[in-house]
Parts: C-alpha cells; structure tokens; sequence
C-alpha cells in the first residue's frame, strides 16, 4: 500500500478523506495542534487498526474530534457547566474536555473507560471532513498525534510520512500546525475542573474565563500517579512521552547547560542545545521540529533549559519533561 498524499487546500481531496474514513480507512489529519492519526469513531475496526499502526496499549484513550459543540454534548452523559462554558470560549482550538461518555462512543476508543475527551479542532479542512463524517452517521474521529506511541509528535505531513509512511491509507497535507503542541486536557466532571495535561490553552486563560462565572480550576498535583493498572486518565499522561531517539537533558538556566555541554564533547558524544527563544508562541510552534532535526542529525544528547512556567511556557516544560524521562 501506498500513502495517498491529499491536499487540505482543494475541496475534492477534502471530500476524498472523509470517504476514505467511512470505508474504514485511516487518515493522517491536520489540526492546530499536531497531527492526528484519524480513523471513523463508530467504526470500532478502524479504530483498533490505530493503536496497532501506533503501537499504542489499547487501555490508553483516544481523543475524539467532532465538528462542534451540539456534537460534543452527543457523546456525553453528563455535560456540565464548567464544559459548556470552556466549549464556548476555546473552541474550535486547542483545549479538550473530559466528560462521562455516552453510550454511542465505542469503548475501544475511550481505552475501556466509562470517560471520553472530545474536542473540535481549528483546522477548516478537518472540520469539513468532520462534518461530513457526522452527516453520515459517525461520531466523529479518533484521533491520537500520527506518529508511533511515545515518540515525537508530527506538526508537519512529511513528519507524519516519516513516521508512519504506508501503514496508513492517505494523509491531508495542511501545512506547519501553527500550535505545536498538544490541546490541554480539563476534567469537567467536579464542580471543580482539573487540569490533567498542559497545552495549547493556558491555565491562566482557563482560569480567567471561568472567574467570570464564578468557578475556580486546578491543576492535578500528580499527573502521572492518575495512571493505574486500567491505563491513563487521557492522552498525554505518563511520565515518558514526546522523546526523541537522542537522551534529552534539561536545565533550569544557561549555566548548568553549558557545563553540561562541556562534559558530554569531552565524552566524545554528540551533542546539541535547543534553541531558548523569549518569545513562548514561536518556542512551542518549533519544539518538536527541533527534537526531531537533532535525531536526524544523529545527535547522541539534546540539551534544553526549562521556560518559566507560565503560559505556554508550562506546556513546554512539560514535554520537554517528559521527553528527558526514564524511558
């Protein structure tokens, strides 16, 4: 098989994917974010052919894509206040909503959770295609990053091409993600929402929006102690994730690193340091870009100091945590 290369651009190769997934295809799909490796979420067979094309343990949730919020509240028991109001606000974009799952999503997709995190993507073309898939009777999309399970994310199609090149039927080339990193995940089932995974909507903005209704939010003190022997919260959530084949090492300031630098080109190993931008926006646009240019160059070590917290600067922190856990 042959990876069909679409174009996000042109109306027919949009309406080409959409068909390619009701025939149980899977499809490579640009969002704001990275892209997704999309298949019919009322499709359990097609679902299945992601974790197997990712080698993704299948008690791990997916993140079900839907066009808009009405579809939003189709796959949920229990859509609460906290949910509607963060919908309102952020979507389409890069913010994804926890809630009980209705009995019309698939178990396979929410890893045998009684929970689904649903989202709509700020992509025109893939919210055509979602469209599309929902006139037809679909859900919505599956959809975890495109790339195999715990490596880099894809923000670009050749990325996607790279990683998975013809495991999987076609991919809709939408240009660069303009985020780069994954949505932040809320729990909206508690009077008070939990932050379980850092992204592309900060807390503070999450924040914000909901004390002008009067609700407060926090975050999880110990994202990965949610994870049990049942499998993750939701995606994102163990303590390795987003590494690249080079060891990542990450610094609080420039000091440590260049001491560190030192150390690692007397080693004789091969070595490079991240670019530290001031600017947070262009720093998580690039991050996964830079991780995966250093594999290519067969570095040995990334070096990389920590952002401050804030902003993106939180979600950043994250994965480059992650990136530089015990694998």
């Amino acid at each position: 098989m042959t990876v069909e290369i679409l174009s996000a651009r042109i109306a027919t190769d949009v309406e080409r994917a959409a068909e390619i997934l009701l025939s149980g295809g899977l499809i490579a799909v640009p969002t704001e974010t990275v892209y997704g490796l999309g298949a019919d979420a009322s499709n359990g067979a097609a679902v299945r052919r992601v974790f197997d094309v990712k080698g993704r343990p299948t008690n791990h949730p997916l993140i079900l894509h839907v066009a808009d919020r009405e579809a939003a509240k189709n796959a949920s028991t229990d859509w609460s206040p906290a949910a509607d109001i963060l919908a309102g606000l952020f979507w389409p974009g890069p913010l994804s909503i926890l809630t009980e799952k209705a009995g019309a999503v698939d178990d396979v997709v929410t890893g045998g959770r009684g929970t689904v995190v649903v989202r709509v993507p700020d992509h025109p073309a893939t919210l055509e295609v979602l469209r599309i898939l929902h006139s037809r009777g679909s859900i919505g999309l599956a959809a975890p990053s495109a790339n195999k399970f715990g490596a880099v994310s894809p923000t670009s199609a050749r990325h996607v091409v790279d990683d998975l090149g013809n495991s999987i039927d076609a991919v809709l080339d939408g240009d660069d993600c303009r985020v780069g990193v994954e949505s932040t995940i809320v729990d909206c089932r508690t009077d008070v929402p939990v932050i379980l995974r850092e992204g592309g909507v900060p807390f503070e903005a999450i924040t914000d929006a909901l004390a002008r209704h009067g609700m407060t939010i926090t975050k999880s003190p110990d994202l990965v102690g949610i994870n049990d022997s049942a499998g993750a919260l939701a995606p994102g959530m163990l303590e390795s994730h987003y590494a690249p084949r080079a060891r990542v090492e990450i610094f609080a300031d420039v000091g440590e690193l260049e001491r560190r630098e030192s150390e690692v080109e007397a080693s004789g190993m091969s070595v490079a340091r991240l670019p530290h931008p001031d600017n947070l926006v262009e720093y998580s646009r690039n991050l996964y870009r830079w991780l995966r240019a250093c594999d290519a160059q067969g570095v040995d070590v990334i070096l990389a100091v920590l952002p401050p917290a804030t902003e993106l600067g939180a979600a950043i922190r994250d994965r480059l945590s992650k990136a530089a856990a015990t694998r």
